[in-house]
Parts: structure tokens; sequence; C-alpha cells
């Protein structure tokens, strides 16, 4: 059981800290480039980013985030001599609120920027530019923070678990 318990702690921090370096990579370096770009560029290259990043590798981290946490909290419920099952609840929460997120906020808005159509054809790439980057931009910092902070908590967790 203690063998189960650490692999699942190790799994979530790898796949949570994965999925905080990828929102963090979109706030520090991304979108700061992007702010430079034409609207046309922006919307095309976001465009582009939203269905290549809907793969195996992703989701693997993604949701694996998620399951792994979960595992984890789970598995230090029935017996947590060392303390980290504090942590660990605060690192699902974290993550969870992070994936509200991502579902209330970022999906909607790539969608409608699917939905916008091709950039070389929008009549006003500008508005598309200005409906989606500031709140998408905003809503990535959120979850940047929360992730961080989730990533954070496992590393402590795991600290925690191996004194």
């Amino acid at each position: 059981m203690e063998t189960a318990r650490f692999a699942s702690l190790i799994a979530a921090t790898i796949t949570m800290g994965l999925v905080s370096g990828l929102f963090y990579a979109f706030t520090v370096a991304v979108m700061p480039a992007l702010r430079g770009a034409d609207d046309r560029t922006v919307v095309d290259v976001m465009q582009r980013i939203n269905v290549s990043i809907l793969n195996g590798w992703f989701l693997l981290g993604y949701l694996g985030a998620l399951v792994f946490t979960g595992l984890a909290v789970g598995l230090h419920l029935p017996a947590d001599a060392r303390g980290a099952l504090g942590p660990l609840i605060g690192a699902f929460v974290a993550y969870v609120l992070a994936m509200i997120v991502t579902g209330r906020v970022n999906i909607p808005l790539n969608n409608a920027l699917a939905q916008a159509g091709p950039p070389d054809r929008l009549p006003d790439p500008a508005a598309v530019r200005r409906a989606f980057e500031t709140p998408w931009t905003r809503a990535n910092l959120w979850r940047t923070l929360l992730c961080t902070l989730a990533t954070a908590l496992l590393a402590w967790a795991l600290l925690l678990t191996t004194t």
C-alpha cells in the first residue's frame, strides 16, 4: 500500500507539474509574444494551437493530474500517518478549480474562436481578437496560479511522506 501511495503521489506531482508548466508557458511566453502580432495572426495561431493541443500527450497530463491526485488523496485517506492528506486535498481542490476555469472560460472562448472561421475570411479580425484575447489570458493566469499552487502542495505532500 505504501508503494501505491508513493507512486500515485509521484505521478500526480509530475502530471500536475506538466500542466502547470504548460499554462505558465502561455502566461509568460505565448500570449505576450502574440500581443505584438496582427489580429489575423493571433486568431490563426490560437486556432491552430487549440486544434493541435487536443492529443494524447496533453490529455495524459491534463486528465492524469486529476486522476493521480484524486488517487493519492484516496490512498492517503485510510492511514495518513505523516500528515500529507491536507496538502493533497488542497492540491485536488486547486486543480478542480483550474478545471472549472478551463471549462467555463477558456474552452468556450476557444470554441467561439474556432466558430469565427478562417482568419483570412474574417470581416473584422480585430473584434474576434478582442472578444478572445483578454478574457482568455486572464483566465489562463488563474489556471497558472491554481496549478502552480497544486504542484507546490503536491511537492509538500511528497516531502511529508519521505521525511
